[in-house]
């Protein structure tokens, strides 16, 4: 099971909630936290993911994520609603990159992702919820690329890829109609020209015995 499945079932699933995305996330400056709360010093990975609760009406939530080295349980650490949110930078707008800011209304933290990948796919799941379930005063998506933002998020790409198919096949079975439909037309001009060929030879023959 990979860690983000892992999240899901032990951090979300119990409290009837599932996960909609997750990205492993390292700070961009260490905090100078020489102990850990536990009193003992160690490593850790960071998860930054987003939730929604399956009854309706369905909360958002914003949870950073943490598994302490030694242990493989995930501990819920900070959370955050999603109208908290006020705003997420994407660092660079012009190309991939794997940093990006979160802003919420007590709380501000600069990450680096796994991947510019990671962090692209998240930002493109956040925006879209944040267009779902936020009504109003959405936080503001500042320097992310525009495909992360528009109709190019990967949550309609599989529709456009299968409406893409779709027509390109709608093409082809037009073209080859079209094809067909020569074809006949060319058939037809033969069959009436072999029987103009026969009338007229059978007059010569018949003309030519008389």
């Amino acid at each position: 099971m990979s860690a983000k499945a892992a999240i899901n079932k032990e951090v979300f699933v119990p409290h009837d909630e599932k996960m909609l995305a997750a990205v492993q996330v390292k700070r961009k400056t260490k905090k100078k936290i020489p102990f850990l709360a536990t009193g003992g010093q160690g490593d850790y990975l960071t998860f930054i993911c987003l939730s929604v609760t399956n009854k309706k009406p369905a909360h958002v939530t914003v949870t950073k994520v943490k598994q302490f080295q030694g242990s493989s349980a995930f501990v819920k650490r900070s959370q955050w609603t999603l109208d908290q949110l006020r705003q997420i930078n994407g660092i660079d707008s012009n190309k991939d990159c794997a940093e990006f800011d979160l802003t919420f209304d007590n709380a501000f933290d600069q990450w680096v992702a796994g991947s510019a990948g990671e962090k692209c796919t998240f930002i493109q799941i956040l925006h879209h919820t944040c267009q779902r379930y936020i009504p109003m005063r959405k936080p503001e998506f500042v320097n992310c690329q525009a495909k992360l933002l528009g109709g190019n998020s990967i949550l309609h790409s599989a529709a456009d890829s299968v409406t893409s198919a779709v027509q390109k096949a709608s093409q082809a079975l037009n073209e080859r109609g079209e094809r067909l439909g020569r074809a006949e037309e060319r058939t037809a001009d033969m069959m009436n020209s072999a029987e103009q060929f026969a009338v007229t030879a059978h007059k010569l023959a018949m003309k030519h015995k008389c």
